[in-house]
């Protein structure tokens, strides 16, 4: 990938993986997200059903409206001054139109923010071969894009997160607060996915950073996967977040429970079925009560993070912020990382 000098950029993509806005949007859309993937066309009906109850819209078009729009006042206001582009992977607006755009705007060298703090074949790598899909299709006037680090560890990204957990443990009444466990979910990937990227050790240590400095102790804080796809013969992450939730009560007495979507930066359908629809019925069943905190969207501290990002990548000297032990992730990621086999499905 292109590496321009510093201080050579001259414009952001916000990348992201897009949704619907409307009932007829919903089937293109999930036809988006599986083409050229042995998938029944049952199970996209099946999910079509999800997106009917909330009348095929998704949130997360909306959050990344408003996150392009406090990014772009965060650079006016603090610098660097540069233009922001923002493309979807599977929604509109499509990543090939956004390159277009810049293209026909003379825009040369790009940063690209990706809406995926972790690294793995859905998270990391297919976004950097969209681009390059991308920038092919749009052919010899192609700006040249790199990505953004991959920001786990980084302190806008735990704090903000942080933020919003400490929120939710706020709505639990202060003489249970104690007991209650903290349950961190993210998307589920098949395990020979998981063995090939940092996806799993990235996720733990983020849980970690987050649950320290709120005072949550390790035996209070678990990390479990929803939205598991693919044939059931074929072994995914786990475990599976109703599966805890009904292991864990039936292990002891819980009352309180806090669910947070570390693994996700912005609503959309599949996280609020799994975690507000079905992991809801399921503690609402079992006399447990769940608080849900809320992904970190456009979190003022985010978007200065997004800016630390841009600022460090465009001059060698700036600081590299990270927490933990792990130090920051390379600007370019190791070349056989994260590589996707031919009969593995993607998962978004």
């Amino acid at each position: 990938m292109h590496h321009p000098p510093p201080f050579d950029y001259d414009a952001v993509l916000l990348v992201s993986f897009g949704g619907p806005e409307g009932p007829d949007d919903v089937m293109p859309f999930l036809e988006n997200v599986v083409r050229g993937k042995n998938v029944p066309r049952e199970r996209l009906f099946e999910v079509a059903r999800h997106y009917e109850r909330f009348d095929g819209v998704s949130p997360i078009n909306s959050q990344n409206r408003t996150l392009l729009a406090a990014l772009v006042a965060e650079l006016n206001s603090n610098g660097p001054r540069l233009p922001v582009y923002w493309g979807n992977r599977h929604w509109h607006p499509m990543l090939e139109d956004a390159v277009t755009q810049m293209a026909e705007d003379g825009i040369r060298h790009a940063l690209a923010f990706v809406t995926s703090p972790f690294g793995s074949p859905p998270g990391c790598r297919q976004y950097l071969e969209d681009i390059e899909h991308a920038q092919q299709a749009v052919g010899d006037e192609a700006p040249a894009i790199d990505k953004l680090r991959l920001f786990y560890n980084h302190p806008g990204f735990i704090e903000s997160m942080a933020d919003r957990v400490s929120a939710a443990l706020g709505e639990i009444p202060p003489e249970r607060r104690e007991r209650a466990r903290l349950i961190f979910t993210a998307h589920s990937i098949p395990t020979s996915m998981a063995a090939a990227s940092p996806y799993e050790h990235q996720l733990r240590e983020a849980c970690r950073l987050v649950a320290e400095p709120l005072a949550v102790s390790y035996s209070q804080w678990h990390l479990v996967f929803q939205s598991r796809s693919g044939p059931p013969a074929q072994p995914w992450l786990g475990p599976d977040i109703l599966e805890f939730i009904r292991r864990l009560h039936d292990a002891e007495t819980i009352e309180d429970i806090v669910v947070a979507p570390i693994g996700f930066m912005a609503e959309h359908v599949e996280v609020i079925y799994d975690l507000d629809v079905e992991a809801a019925e399921l503690c609402d069943e079992l006399g447990v009560n769940m608080v849900r905190a809320g992904t970190v969207a456009n979190h003022p501290r985010l978007v200065r993070m997004i800016r630390e990002l841009i600022v460090e990548r465009m001059d060698p000297a700036v600081p590299r912020l990270f927490l933990g032990d792990d130090g920051p992730w390379p600007d370019c990621c190791p070349e056989d990382c994260c590589r996707m086999h031919d009969d593995v499905a993607e998962n978004g």
